[in-house]
Formats: C-alpha cells, structure tokens, sequence
C-alpha cells in the first residue's frame, strides 16, 4: 500500500459532507484530491499533504504534526505535510481539509500538457 487508505476514507468523507465535488487521483506515490481542476490535499504514505497557500504558511508550520512539504528536498511554500497524530481527530483533520478548501480559489492550476502526436 503506497498510501493510507483509511485517511483516504476519512478525507473523501470530510469532501463529502461539506458537498465539495473532488476527483481523485493516485500520483506521486499517493493520493492526490483534485477541486476544481486544481490539487486541494493529499496522501504521501500516512500523511496529509495540504496545499494552504503561503499567507498562512509560517503559522500552521507552528501546529502539532506540520512540517514543511519538501519532496524535492526543498521545501514547497504554502504545502505542508501533517502526521498521523496531527490529524487523528476528525476535527483536526476537518480543519486542515478546510484551510485546503478555502486556498483553492486562490491557486493557480497546472498548466495542461498537450501530448505531442507520432509524426
């Protein structure tokens, strides 16, 4: 299992309460939870990964669990990664998947790939 299916669950359950459509899609060795075309969060083994945005970055840096997202080794402004034990109540999971809601009309959406045709 390349990823935690229960949080899986337990995010798609949050997204659907709230009445959020979601699309989601395993990458980069996880999960990821599309809204709007856009990634909203995550699952890298039994993290959370949340997209924030960088206005409140610093300061959820600071809550229990939260690190800096650094895949690449360098760390991602306005991503972070929480723990099992940051999100092991459903309301602090809850409130981490709704600072993600709240960022996604705010981010800028990938740009598209257009494959390139056999010529």
């Amino acid at each position: 299992m390349a990823y935690d299916e229960y949080l899986a669950d337990r995010i798609k359950n949050v997204l659907n309460e709230k009445r959020i459509s979601y699309e989601a899609r395993k990458m980069m060795g996880g999960l990821c939870f599309m809204v709007d075309h856009k990634m909203c969060c995550g699952i890298v083994k039994d993290n959370l990964m949340a997209r924030i945005g960088p206005d409140i970055y610093k300061e959820a840096l600071n809550k229990e669990g939260c690190s800096e997202m650094d895949f690449t080794g360098r760390a991602m402004n306005g991503y972070v990664f929480i723990s099992p034990y940051g999100i092991d109540m459903d309301t602090d999971l809850e409130y981490w998947i709704q600072l993600c809601i709240d960022f996604n009309p705010l981010a800028k959406a990938s740009k598209k790939r257009i494959p390139k045709k056999n010529q």
